[in-house]
């Protein structure tokens, strides 16, 4: 009984790991069950949402067992996700006892994020790719470049942990939109709307949103609305940053937006 349990603790870290860091529905149940069947448990039965897991085990022959986490909606690790993926296959294959598992998953659970200069390069050459992609010449590519590297700084160091997620991304589209308006007039760039565009990418939840659909098309239709809330919200945001830049730079200027 005693390791029944450990398999069960092991099966709700993983789906634990993986919500958080922004798995499907499916994939976070799929993950815990065969992970618990893996170990002989055939009564576990998980019941997920966006934002928590209930696990329960219990029968004629197993003891009692339930397990409620609430789990906040938070950034996409899919490095997590992959690591989590693979250690249920090596439990599958009988590679792991219930107690080593579960300390594997606590060493994912604890995987550092990538070097705070790897997510600012990202973020630069992200936008100064997405510039080109959208119609931008090599000049608004660099000043879009700057800008993603700018954006980054700015979250990293200066906003994390401060600001919540809301004023993040109104402060972050508000931040862009200035720095490619103040390289359009100082000759850093020919296409204002290329250089804005490609350096909000990085604010863009592309995988919140896509994550979302593939929740409804699965028919975990409460977490797709929730993530797909979630996800609009943060691009109304960015939208009301940068209008508000955009705005107040047409009433100081006048005329028609470049």
């Amino acid at each position: 009984m005693e390791n029944s349990r450990d398999a069960l603790d092991a099966a709700a870290l993983a789906g634990d790991i993986l919500l958080a860091s922004g798995a499907e529905i499916f994939r976070v149940e799929e993950t815990m069950d065969r992970i618990a069947h893996a170990y002989g448990v055939s009564s576990c039965d998980a019941f997920v949402l966006s934002s928590g897991i209930f696990l329960t085990a219990g029968s004629e022959k197993e003891h009692d067992f339930a397990r409620v986490r609430h789990i906040p909606l938070s950034a996409a690790r899919l490095d997590r996700v992959a690591a989590v993926n693979q250690l249920s296959r090596e439990i599958e294959h009988g590679m792991h006892t219930p107690k080593e598992a579960h300390e594997r998953l606590l060493q994912i659970q604890q995987m550092p994020a990538k070097p705070r200069f790897h997510q600012v390069l990202a973020s630069g050459i992200g936008s100064g790719c997405f510039c080109l992609l959208f119609g931008g010449d090599l000049t608004d590519c660099a000043a879009s470049f700057a800008a993603g590297l700018l954006l980054y700084l700015f979250l990293l160091y200066l906003v994390k942990g401060r600001l919540s997620k809301i004023a993040s991304n109104i402060s972050g589209g508000m931040l862009v939109t200035l720095t490619a308006l103040l390289l359009y007039h100082l000759g850093l760039g020919h296409h204002l709307g290329e250089m804005i565009i490609g350096s909000i990418i990085p604010l863009v939840p592309g995988v919140a949103f896509t994550t979302a659909i593939r929740d409804i098309a699965d028919e975990d239709y409460i977490a797709g609305a929730v993530r797909m809330l979630d996800a609009l919200l943060v691009t109304f945001c960015i939208a009301l940053g940068v209008g508000i830049v955009m705005t107040c730079y047409r009433n100081l200027v006048g005329g028609v937006i470049p």
